[in-house]
């Protein structure tokens, strides 16, 4: 099955690939893989929520957060791609959390948007990942994701 057949079956709608807030690109080609920028969790370019995970937002919601930014990030490499079905597999994923000090649950954070990629690419959505605790992220938000896609 297709990636976008998958996306069609989950009732999943490709977002349009967010504006950069800053000086770079959202995704770029490099040989066979494109990278993305690290992606927010904007819906309707707003975020979805802020705050540091831990404190102000629950690890479930962070991981709501991430499957948004992850979905951000497909979208943005299915952009360079020329299409969602062009990606053949998932490489890797890196997951930045907003922590409070406290709060060492990144990896379950992070399973937002592992999960994601393996409802849309199926067994090709197997990744690499990294998930990482950090201070603080762009405008507050509470996760950022990247992506490196094989097309």
């Amino acid at each position: 099955m297709h990636a976008s057949e998958r996306l069609a079956e989950l009732g999943i709608d490709l977002p349009a690939v967010a504006a950069p807030v800053a000086a770079y690109v959202p995704a770029t080609r490099a040989g066979g893989q494109i990278l993305t920028s690290g992606q927010l969790p904007f819906v309707d370019g707003a975020l979805s929520v802020t705050g540091k995970v831990g404190a102000e937002v629950s690890a479930e919601e962070a991981a709501s957060a991430a499957r948004i930014a992850a979905l951000n990030a497909v979208a943005a490499a299915a952009d360079v791609a020329g299409g969602v079905d062009l990606i053949r597999r998932v490489v890797k994923v890196v997951v930045f959390v907003a922590s409070d000090p406290a709060f060492s649950g990144q990896p379950a954070v992070a399973n937002g948007a592992s999960l994601l990629l393996g409802e849309i690419f199926g067994e090709a959505g197997v990744h690499v990942r990294s998930a990482v605790g950090v201070a603080v992220l762009p405008l507050d938000s509470p996760v950022e994701v990247e992506l490196v896609v094989e097309v």
